[in-house]
């Protein structure tokens, strides 16, 4: 365990700063329950409509509403003083492709003065650290999304087999994704073609089904929420095992 870094009497070792879509609801309770003694999740949650998602446009405007929101998010983080900021959002950190992913993470670690977890950096890396190359995804996007998840990946080297978009029809709804629907997307998704299956959207509840469903079939399931935790957690010197959300923060 690493030493005391703050006089916070909760936060002693580290505080994380998380960056959430006021619609998401599942980022909040998933880092809550992976958080090891002395890090504590200081969060601050912007305005995003919980709009219609009925087509790619519908899909885009809701981007685009990120966008205009994130770096008044960051904003509101800074006077906790965090040691390390988390951007609890998915498709935006996909959508401009591996260079893009690097210059808004180079943004906005600027703009809060402190090191950056983005979601598709932390998935990237974690997809590493399990040793695999051929990967499915799952996802609740429409395909405009999918297509930009896929595009992120190959430009990273990554051979994508096959990705499922479920068409979540709100921001809300996200998290409205069923636990059977999400194990049988799984299974759908699994074969001996593929090393690893990834989940992104950080709205779905994945973390612990991800972790359960992986010695189901005996390959590495990474969930986006416990990418994000692990990557943060490991920037920062904090290397305990942390158990019950899969082999990544277990063995990694």
């Amino acid at each position: 365990m690493s030493q005391s870094l703050h006089a916070d009497v909760l936060g002693w070792r580290r505080k994380i700063g998380v960056v959430v879509p006021a619609t998401n609801t599942i980022v909040e309770p998933e880092f809550h329950q992976m958080a090891p003694e002395g890090i504590t999740n200081h969060t601050n949650r912007f305005q995003l409509s919980n709009m219609s998602l009925n087509s790619d446009a519908d899909f885009l405007r809701m981007v685009r509403e990120i966008e205009a929101n994130l770096d008044v998010a960051i904003d509101g983080l800074v006077p906790a003083a965090p040691d390390h900021i988390i951007i609890g959002i998915s498709a935006e950190s996909f959508w401009d492709g591996a260079d893009g992913a690097a210059v808004l993470k180079e943004r906005l670690s600027q703009r809060a003065g402190v090191p950056i977890t983005l979601g598709s950096d932390a998935v990237r890396l974690a997809i590493t650290a399990v040793n695999a190359q051929r990967i499915a995804v799952l996802t609740p996007y429409w395909p405009i999304a999918d297509e930009r998840v896929c595009q992120y990946f190959g430009q990273c080297g990554l051979d994508v087999r096959r990705i499922i978009g479920l068409k979540a029809t709100s921001p809300i709804n996200i998290a409205e994704q069923s636990a059977d629907t999400l194990e049988q997307t799984l299974d759908d998704l699994n074969g001996d073609d593929v090393d690893a299956i990834v989940q992104v959207g950080t709205n779905l509840g994945m973390a612990k089904i991800a972790a359960t469903t992986e010695q189901l079939l005996g390959k590495p399931i990474i969930a986006i929420n416990t990418a994000l935790y692990w990557h943060a957690l490991r920037s920062m010197g904090i290397d305990d095992t942390i158990y019950n959300f899969g082999q990544l923060l277990e063995r990694h």
